[in-house]
């Protein structure tokens, strides 16, 4: 699994084919806008020319969670000024959930360390989890709680979590670990692994949100992939402490 196949010109045309169809279903569904489709392509592209469909098929499983819990309970959210933009994800949006799956992706191929493969999982398992525990929670839980103090904030709060919220984002990372292993991109052994990373990423971005997106030192975005980062060095530094 080494560099030939980020040069496998098979690969490479299943993956273009895969990001167009892609980009023009994400746009369709208003999932994106116009520079979060460019981005989604780009990054599908590289993705299965570098990992394969089993790495697409994660990808469309975690745009496809993450657009139903945006959704979810529209009507709630609005009213409360706290629904996602109706003109869909933008470019940095994307690449701030998809960048670190991405890189590992190509850092995959590249050097055929199937710990980079494991973190591919975890990175979009983290994904998933982050943006539907947050849209589910919004949508039906309870006030949120504030991770680092534990009181009660309004919904919509940056760091507020809610229990609906982190088991609906237990859920959904779950269900993409479970594709990653039932594709065949990473053995069924290594899904807990992945899920167990998904876990600790989204409560870390949890905590950044709390501490340092509500000072402003931070914005969503780089909250959103440090969350994805985290999860992608947890799995790293496992597979490399289990050798």
């Amino acid at each position: 699994m080494g560099s030939e196949h980020l040069f496998s010109w098979a690969r490479w045309g299943n993956a273009a084919l895969a990001a167009l169809i892609f980009t023009a279903f994400g746009r369709w569904l208003r999932g994106v806008s116009n520079s979060g489709a460019v981005a989604g392509g780009v990054l599908c592209f590289l993705l299965g020319a570098s990992a394969g469909g089993g790495a697409l098929a994660a990808l469309v499983s975690v745009f496809m969670l993450t657009w139903f819990a945006t959704r979810f309970g529209a009507s709630r959210k609005q009213k409360s000024g706290i629904a996602e933009r109706s003109g869909g994800r933008r470019a940095s949006q994307v690449l701030a959930n998809l960048g670190v799956a991405t890189a590992a992706a190509v850092l995959y191929a590249i050097h055929g360390n199937a710990a980079f493969v494991l973190a591919v999982a975890a990175a979009l398992s983290e994904a998933a989890a982050d943006t539907v525990s947050s849209e589910i929670g919004q949508a039906v839980g309870s006030n949120p709680r504030l991770i680092t103090s534990w009181r009660v904030v309004p919904p919509g709060t940056d760091g507020g979590v809610t229990l609906v919220g982190t088991l609906a984002g237990g859920m959904a990372a779950a269900t993409v670990s479970a594709i990653c292993a039932i594709t065949g991109l990473i053995p069924w052994s290594w899904s807990a692994i992945s899920l167990a990373a998904a876990m600790a990423g989204m409560l870390v971005d949890s905590f950044l949100g709390a501490w340092l997106e509500r000072r402003r030192i931070l914005n969503n975005d780089l909250v959103n992939f440090f969350g994805t980062l985290t999860a992608a060095v947890l799995v790293m530094l496992t597979t490399l402490r289990s050798r």
